[in-house]
C-alpha cells in the first residue's frame, strides 16, 4: 500500500516545513479537482 501524504512533515527546517506542506495541499486538490463531475447547463 502506498502512502501519498504522510501524517507528518519530514523536513527539518521551518522553510522547507513550509514548502512541504504546499506541495501537499496542491497534490490534495488536484485529486479533489479530478474527482469533481464535469458540470453542464442544461436549458
Amino acid at each position: 500500500q502506498k502512502k501519498l501524504l504522510g501524517n507528518s512533515l519530514s523536513l527539518r527546517s521551518y522553510n522547507a516545513q513550509v514548502g512541504e506542506a504546499y506541495a501537499m495541499v496542491k497534490a490534495l486538490n488536484k485529486m479533489t479537482e479530478l474527482g469533481m463531475p464535469e458540470t453542464i447547463l442544461i436549458k
